[in-house]
C-alpha cells in the first residue's frame, strides 16, 4: 500500500490553506454513491495521464475503422442562478495558465488559419476556438479545449502511430466529420482533430452540420419517441416532488438569492453549481447567506438517484432505442461497407452533447456506464481477422474502458468466445432487427408510429 500525503481537508470540504478551493482531495472511488466524487469524475479536470484500452487486439487482427462519438468539453453554464454574480471564468486561451497542453499554442495558431475548411451551413460563421475574457453562456473553456487535445493525442498514439489507421497522405474521403451547430461542439471536434492529425491541411476538412442533438438526420419523424420522452419527463418530475430533502434545499437556496422557489428550480442550479465546482470557484453569496457544499451535495445526489431510477424504469430505454436508431443505423451501414472493402470514411468523428451519448449508451444496453462527463468519448472499433479475412469484429469503448461485453447484443457471446471482441453481425442484427422487438415491430417506421400497449 502506498500512502500518499494530501493536504488536510475540513469536514465542509474546504482546504484550510485556500478559501477559494472547494474540491476535497478524493483519491479512490468511495464504496457508496458520493456526490462529490461523482462530480469530480464528471468535471474530468485534466491531471494524470489516462490509461486506456483502445486499440487492444490479438496481434493477427487488423484495425480497419474507428468511429468516435464525443461529448463537448468543459463549458460555461447554460443557466444562471437568479440574482447572483455569474462565475468569473475567462474563456481566452492562455497556454501559460493551467490546465494547459504542450500543443495549445500551436493549436491556437493553426485555428486562426482555418478559412480553407469546408464548413456546412451555419458552421462557417462559428469561431474555431473560444476567445472571450468573460465566458459567454455555454462557451467552451480552456479546460474543455485541453480535454479534447488530450483525447486526440491519446487516439493518435494508438490509431495512427501504432495501428496506422490513416496513411500520412490521407485524403478528405477517409474522414467523416459531423457536429451540431454549437460553437462548443465544433471547437471540441477541432481540438481533438488537431492532436489526432497535427497541422492538418484545412482543405481536407469537411465538417458537416447536424441540426438534431440526437443526430437523426432525415429520420426524425417519430411520434412514439416523443411519447416515451414525455413519460420519462413525468417520471423525473414525480421523483423530484417526492424528495423532501431536495425541496428543503431549494427553499433554503431561494431564500438566499431572494427569488420564489419555483424560479430557482426552473433555473436548473446544478448546471451552474457544477461550473463553480469544476473550476474551484467559491459558490455564490448574497447578504442573506451563501450557497454551500451541503446544497450542492443534496442536488447532485438527487441527480444521481434520478439516473439510477431512470435505468430501472425502462421509459428512458424505450425513448433511447427510438432516438438513437438513425445514428446507429448510419454507423452500422458504414461499418458494413468498410468490411466489404471500401476504404472511405475509415475515421469518423461525431461531436455532440450529453443528450446524444446518454441514449446511445442506454440503447446499447451499457447500463453500468456513468452519465457522460465533459469530453466523454464512445468508440466503435472495427477489426479484420488476419487468419480469416472475411470475418470482422467490433470493440466498443467508453472513456477508454472496454464495454463490448456489457452490451445487450454481445453479453452472452463473451461466455463462448476466445476473442476479446464481438462479431460485427451481432451489432448489425441488433440495429437492423432486434432494436424493434420490444415494440412488437419489425422496422423503425413501424416502431415510431405504433401506439404503446
Amino acid at each position: 500500500v502506498h500512502l500518499i500525503p494530501v493536504n488536510p481537508v475540513r469536514e465542509d470540504g474546504l482546504n484550510p490553506k485556500s478559501r477559494k478551493r472547494i474540491m476535497p482531495d478524493l483519491l479512490t472511488e468511495p464504496p457508496a454513491i458520493d456526490p462529490v466524487y461523482e462530480a469530480q469524475v464528471y468535471c474530468n479536470v485534466p491531471s494524470i495521464a489516462e490509461r486506456s484500452m483502445e486499440g487492444h487486439a490479438p496481434h493477427y487482427f487488423k484495425l480497419v475503422s474507428v468511429q468516435v462519438l464525443i461529448r463537448h468539453g468543459d463549458r460555461y453554464p447554460l443557466y444562471a442562478i437568479p440574482k447572483t454574480k455569474r462565475p468569473d471564468i475567462d474563456c481566452m486561451l492562455v497556454p501559460s495558465r493551467k490546465p494547459s497542453h504542450p500543443q495549445l499554442e500551436a493549436f491556437i495558431k493553426h485555428m486562426s488559419k482555418g478559412s480553407a475548411a469546408q464548413m456546412d451551413g451555419s458552421l462557417s460563421s462559428l469561431p474555431h476556438f473560444p476567445s472571450h475574457s468573460m465566458c459567454e453562456m455555454g462557451e467552451l473553456t480552456q479546460t474543455g479545449v485541453v480535454q479534447h487535445l488530450r483525447n486526440g493525442q491519446l487516439l493518435r498514439e494508438i490509431y495512427i502511430n501504432k495501428h496506422k489507421l490513416l496513411p500520412s497522405d490521407w485524403t478528405a474521403k477517409q474522414l467523416y466529420l459531423e457536429t451540431t451547430g454549437k460553437s462548443r461542439t465544433l471547437q471540441s471536434a477541432l481540438a481533438l482533430l488537431y492532436t489526432f492529425l497535427p497541422d492538418f491541411d484545412w482543405k481536407k476538412i469537411n465538417m458537416r452540420h447536424q441540426w438534431s442533438t440526437i443526430f437523426c438526420s432525415g429520420s426524425c419523424d417519430c411520434p412514439m419517441r416523443n411519447h416515451y420522452l414525455e413519460e420519462e419527463q413525468r417520471r423525473q418530475y414525480s421523483l423530484r416532488v417526492k424528495n423532501s430533502n431536495l425541496e428543503k434545499i431549494y427553499v433554503d437556496m431561494a431564500k438566499i438569492v431572494g427569488v420564489p422557489t419555483r424560479q430557482l428550480r426552473a433555473s436548473n442550479p446544478i448546471d451552474s453549481l457544477l461550473c463553480y465546482f469544476c473550476h474551484n470557484v467559491s459558490f455564490p453569496c448574497t447578504k442573506a447567506g451563501c450557497i454551500g457544499m451541503e446544497h450542492f451535495k443534496v442536488i447532485k445526489r438527487h441527480q444521481l438517484e434520478d439516473e439510477r431510477e431512470r435505468q430501472e424504469k425502462k421509459l428512458y430505454f424505450l425513448y433511447a432505442l427510438l432516438a438513437t436508431h438513425p445514428l446507429l443505423n448510419q454507423t452500422v451501414s458504414r461499418l458494413q461497407r468498410i468490411a466489404e472493402g471500401k476504404k472511405e470514411e475509415v475515421f469518423v468523428l461525431y461531436s455532440a452533447h450529453d443528450v446524444t451519448l446518454s441514449p446511445v449508451l442506454s440503447a446499447l444496453g451499457i447500463t453500468e456506464a456513468r452519465f457522460p462527463r465533459f469530453a466523454a468519448r464512445l468508440v466503435f472499433e472495427l477489426w479484420q481477422d488476419g487468419k480469416r479475412p472475411k470475418e470482422h469484429f467490433i470493440r466498443i469503448l467508453y472513456n477508454g474502458a472496454d464495454v463490448t461485453f456489457q452490451t445487450s447484443f454481445c453479453r452472452d457471446h463473451y461466455k463462448r468466445s476466445s476473442k476479446p471482441m464481438c462479431p460485427l453481425e451481432k451489432l448489425v442484427n441488433f440495429v437492423k432487427r432486434d432494436m424493434f422487438l420490444i415494440f412488437n415491430s419489425t422496422s423503425y417506421y413501424d416502431a415510431c408510429h405504433r401506439r404503446a400497449l
